[in-house]
């Protein structure tokens, strides 16, 4: 295995963002809009595919002290700034705050959900008078297809081939990929050409240790931090991950202008991904050089599973593919045993997979709390030879059978899942405009 690819990998997958992912890419696309048409805005309308809608609803969006995609769009249009990336919605200015309410209040932002859409689909046309813009993002969350002014396409990936997006990922597509390979080549890489990766664990503990001193969002965080003060929770291994997991979900879901080291895509993910494997190198006083192995690992067994359950979908992401790809850097920082990281990441796979994602909101701390303690406790477990057996479930003889056994259960096992997780979630919306 390559690890040029590896690491390039790493690269694009492991970036900060500024509040939720899925308003951040819908804001990246008004933002490249608004700066094609360069005029004062009469209308916004985004499209936006079910789960880029279930995810945005109801997750604050930083700096504003509201929720959902209607703000993030007005703000990406007014801010013009794409370069920016997923980080677009940093730092808002009171006036670009009014004026994208101002665009709210008189209602002239539209966002609907095209449910032929079944991947990650964004498209913003803004409209001033008869010119008109319009940006289409695919597949990944910053991965602009196309841009189009007053009919010209000015820029497409469909039509050139030239800039069709580097497929980072395909290093880890191959039928002959395994987990025990993947560790083997993160291993042979120095850990020197990994350091870029503590920027993450900086980035993301710092929003810990935001949460556990302040309560945000739902204060879980905060709260586990008062109850282990206070001896009602053991201050241990487990529970450390689980409290500075649960603190930066607090700061991120709750909309504070804190940026998050995201990977696969999510912010969460990010946060599931670094953070108990940290609490463990932290506890077990590991070197940095170890920990940045580590952390490379957690990053590329949660993007190795995200390849095979998609980008979203009906299951957390956080739960079944971060968790264990946070599962595997601990049970690998407490031994490197090949049989009892495929045994932890089987632990998390047996324990969390039907936990269902119903969209981004502050109540997703709670979540990836379970989810890190998860991922502690089976990393534990298996050092003491504790493994669910291949004759349960959706278990199989092997990890990776056992990750494609996981994928079929997200697609299409939970396809009609996820639609009905996002009627509920529309009809409460309904029920609240209407009272």
């Amino acid at each position: 295995m390559d690890s040029r690819l590896l690491i390039s990998l790493l690269k694009a997958e492991v970036i900060p963002a500024m509040g939720c992912t899925e308003p951040g890419a819908v804001a990246l696309a008004a933002a490249q809009a608004g700066k094609v048409l360069k005029k004062p805005i009469d209308s916004i309308e985004i499209i936006v595919n079910a789960n880029i809608y279930k995810n945005g609803m109801a997750v604050g969006i930083p700096g504003t002290g509201s929720t959902g995609l209607e703000i993030a769009a007005a703000l990406g249009a007014i801010k013009k700034q794409p370069e920016k990336q997923l980080s677009v919605l940093a730092e808002v200015s009171p006036k670009e705050l009014t004026d994208a309410l101002q665009l709210l209040s008189e209602d002239r932002i539209q966002i609907t959900v095209d449910d032929d859409k079944s991947n990650l689909w964004i498209c913003a046309l803004i409209k001033a008078g008869s010119d008109w813009s319009r940006v289409i993002i695919a597949d990944h969350h910053t991965n602009i297809i196309s841009i189009e002014h007053n009919g010209e396409v000015i820029f497409s990936k469909l039509s050139d081939p030239a800039r069709q997006a580097v497929d980072n990922r395909q290093v880890l597509r191959g039928s002959d990929i395994t987990i025990a390979g993947l560790i083997a080549a993160v291993e042979q890489i120095p850990s020197q050409e990994l350091t870029f990766l503590l920027d993450g664990v900086e980035m993301n503990l710092a929003a810990a240790q935001l949460g556990s001193a302040r309560q945000l969002g739902m204060g879980i965080g905060h709260v586990f931090a008062e109850m282990q003060g206070q001896g009602i929770m053991a201050d241990d291994i487990i529970n450390y991950a689980k409290r500075l997991t649960a603190a930066a979900a607090d700061v991120r879901m709750s909309g504070e202008t804190v940026p998050i080291m995201s990977s696969a895509g999510s912010g969460n993910h990010g946060i599931t991904v670094i953070l108990p494997v940290y609490a463990v190198a932290e506890r077990i006083t590991c070197s940095k050089e170890r920990l940045t192995q580590a952390i490379a690992i957690s990053h590329l067994v949660t993007i190795y599973i995200k390849i095979h359950t998609g980008s979203l979908s009906a299951l957390c992401g956080c739960a079944v593919a971060a968790a264990t790809g946070a599962s595997a850097a601990i049970t690998w920082l407490l031994g490197e045993d090949i049989a009892k990281i495929q045994a932890a990441m089987k632990n998390v796979i047996a324990n969390l997979t039907g936990m269902i994602c119903d969209g981004g909101k502050v109540g997703c701390a709670l979540k990836l709390s379970t989810a890190a303690a998860t991922a502690v406790e089976s990393a534990l477990l298996a050092q003491r030879h504790i493994i669910v057996p291949s004759t349960n479930g959706i278990i199989a003889p092997t990890i990776e059978e056992t990750i494609c056994n996981l994928g079929k259960i997200s697609n299409p096992g939970m396809v009609e899942t996820d639609k009905i997780i996002l009627k509920v979630m529309l009809a409460k919306g309904a029920q609240k405009s209407v009272s």
